[in-house]
């Protein structure tokens, strides 16, 4: 864990304002935004990029991508801009939680892997580019999503701690634990070997 500096109100605030911001569900805006319909009524209902691609409207599942990466990133940013290094992590942590989590969509929002990236590019980027490489690998040689984030979320933390960024060990592990129990249905289906594959429509 990074060492506590700022004070309890700019805790508070980064942890407010960094859930808040990630609590926009972006790809909700986007498909709605493009007529694409209600994206929790297409495939798996998750709000989140692959669901997007489900649609098949591939911009549409970038711009998704991009922006809930973003989220998490800028949250993390802006914190420590204005605070530090704690309530950066704060930040970040709160905007991947406002993700799974959303008040505007009565708390039921996505799984949490683009936000889970962009904190972590944000906190510690080297980690943050070896776990999304990590991602990328696994994709390209499994085409499974859900699989390529399992495995970028279980390395990530090993990738903190051996790129010299140990003090984001605490964070990246509570969110890999997260994306986790987010993907419990997923894991049952890969064992089952019933998890649909990148592209493929549910």
């Amino acid at each position: 864990m990074p060492e506590l500096t700022s004070g309890a109100g700019a805790l508070l605030m980064a942890a407010i304002l960094g859930y808040l911001f990630g609590s926009i569900p972006f790809g909700v805006i986007v498909t709605r935004l493009l007529g694409l319909g209600d994206l929790r009524r297409i495939g798996s209902g998750n709000i989140g990029a692959t669901n997007v691609l489900r649609t098949g409207n591939k911009p549409a599942a970038l711009a998704t991508l991009l922006l809930d990466g973003a989220k998490g990133g800028a949250a993390v940013l802006a914190a420590r801009a204005f605070a530090g290094e704690d309530a950066a992590q704060l930040a970040g942590l709160a905007a991947f939680l406002g993700h799974l989590f959303p008040v505007w969509l009565k708390f039921r929002g996505g799984k949490g892997v683009a936000t889970f990236l962009g904190t972590l590019l944000a906190l510690a980027w080297p980690a943050g580019l070896a776990a999304c490489a990590t991602w990328l690998v696994t994709a390209i040689a499994s085409r499974y999503s859900s699989l390529s984030a399992l495995v970028a979320a279980a390395l990530a933390a090993i990738w903190a701690g051996f790129l010299g960024y140990g003090h984001t060990v605490w964070v990246t592990v509570l969110m890999a634990t997260f994306v986790y129990w987010k993907h419990l249905p997923n894991i049952e289906r890969l064992k089952a070997r019933t998890e649909p594959k990148i592209g493929a429509k549910e």
